[in-house]
């Protein structure tokens, strides 16, 4: 692919992908403060300049706006609990679901997501683990491991997977290990020993290794399972995440959030892969996984996210009385600040040192 096609994939999976998770994340806040009666002044598809309005209903505007990226919706009173009606006058309940509501959406989204890619088929792992690098002068070259042997066992223990044989060697480092290889179609023990102390990015063993994986579709039923499923393993990586890093199984320079340029770029290779491969699983998973990291994110009790706002609810619940809408206006225009701040420079590393090549 060209460089011109790789940037126009990037920028239409930009639109094709966050546009409506953003879109469905604003429309779950939405449905929801509509269901305990809080005003809503405007729900907009796409970010303003207003291209038109398409029509009015029960006091709400639904309008059409010229950036294609998502939707809003802008309830009444928000930050002014004197609005009749109006989001901040509304009940701790009334407030906390309507804040709830967006990642919940990106959560079922998610869900719905995963749910159709395994109906349509998705790579399923098997077991073993490939081995595509081994860099010189590494314990897996002096074992005499190569690119392209599929490894079959550690010590006698079968691989079920991929991180099955990670977590091994990680927890023998300094021991000899013989590992079981399937080379061709033959099989060979060769005896490895991971070493303590390694470069960045090599491991204890100095391979790369990859998941076997196969296509394999199921019905609604059984989809349903390996939605659910997946979606916890996605979720314990991200808590897994700092810990793998700090065991210095994942660079540090890992643990840096991307930003709309990074996922871009994510999208745009996940774009390629499906046109490629002519399939949709790469795409889809990447969305799904995206609608979790943003659910997740967006929970965080950062001010100015929901999870900012939902935390200021809870401390009026324990409190039995609100904090000053002022004082919660400061702390979430301080957290919007320190968050636009966050998104430039995440924006400038992603230019300068873009962790998806």
């Amino acid at each position: 692919m060209t460089i011109g096609l790789s940037t126009g994939l990037a920028i239409l999976s930009f639109i094709l992908v966050i546009g409506p998770l953003i879109f469905f994340h604003e429309l779950g806040h939405f449905l929801v403060a509509r269901l305990f009666k809080i005003k809503v002044e405007e729900f907009g598809i796409g970010y303003p300049p207003r291209m038109l309005t398409l029509f009015e209903r029960n006091g709400t505007k639904y309008t059409l706006n010229w950036l294609p990226l998502g939707g809003f919706m802008r309830p009444a009173g928000e930050g002014d609990p004197t609005v009749e009606g109006g989001f901040d006058a509304a009940s701790r309940l009334a407030r906390f679901s309507t804040l709830f509501a967006g990642p919940a959406a990106n959560i079922v989204i998610a869900f719905v997501l995963l749910l159709v890619m395994f109906m349509l088929g998705a790579p399923e792992e098997q077991p073993g683990a490939l081995v595509t690098l081994v860099e010189p002068d590494s314990p897996a070259e002096i074992a005499g491991l190569e690119p392209g042997d599929v490894i079959i066992e550690a010590d006698g223990v079968f691989i079920e997977t991929y991180d099955d044989l990670r977590e091994y060697i990680f927890a023998n480092t300094g021991e000899d290990v013989v590992l079981t290889v399937r080379r061709n179609e033959a099989f060979v023990d060769l005896t490895l020993t991971p070493r303590t102390e390694w470069p960045e990015g090599q491991g204890p063993t100095g391979i790369q290794m990859q998941p076997i994986v196969e296509i394999q579709r199921y019905g609604p039923f059984r989809a349903t399972g390996r939605a659910f499923q997946e979606m916890g393993n996605i979720m314990v990586a991200f808590v897994e995440l700092p810990s793998l890093i700090a065991q210095n199984q994942i660079p540090t320079r890992y643990l840096r959030p991307v930003s709309v340029i990074g996922i871009s770029q994510m999208g745009g290779q996940a774009m390629e892969a499906s046109l490629s491969q002519a399939a949709a699983w790469p795409i889809i998973q990447l969305t799904a996984l995206i609608s979790l990291a943003l659910a997740i994110t967006n929970l965080l009790p950062i001010p100015a996210l929901d999870g900012g706002r939902i935390l200021f609810v809870l401390i009026e619940t324990i409190r039995g009385k609100r904090i000053s809408p002022e004082r919660e206006a400061v702390v979430h225009f301080v957290g919007f600040a320190l968050l636009v701040t966050a998104m430039i420079a995440f924006m400038y590393l992603d230019i300068v040192d873009p962790l998806i090549q």
